[in-house]
């Protein structure tokens, strides 16, 4: 499988997929604003993520504002607002093969590159 959650209207997701070269390397793309999220792909990327906790972004506007920052989730409260609010989804999310690339980190978008190759 290759596929690629992602943001359409983000820059730094467009820029990783140019620097993988998404399209030329036949990534399958899903924009998660305009196609949700199911939750039988959000639980295949938590088999490979290991958790809700892994997938889930505390950069998102949304953190802040509902004052999770001072709350103790659970992985369930991970995978329901995950599911609930795409913001919540750590961007993007690329799955290669039976590997799996979670954020924008440096070290991660190194990572998929020389998978990609």
């Amino acid at each position: 499988m290759k596929k690629i959650y992602c943001l359409s209207t983000c820059s730094t997701c467009n820029q990783i997929l140019k620097e993988v070269d998404a399209k030329g390397n036949g990534f399958e793309l899903q924009d998660i604003k305009t196609e949700k999220i199911t939750p039988s792909q959000l639980e295949e990327m938590k088999k490979m993520a290991g958790s809700y906790e892994a997938l889930f972004s505390r950069r998102a506007l949304k953190y802040k504002a509902l004052g999770l920052k001072d709350k103790k989730l659970t992985e369930k409260d991970y995978r329901d607002f995950i599911l609930d609010e795409y913001t919540f989804l750590k961007r993007p999310v690329a799955i290669l093969n039976n590997k799996i690339f979670i954020g924008s980190e440096k070290k991660t978008v190194e990572e998929l590159k020389k998978a990609v190759k």
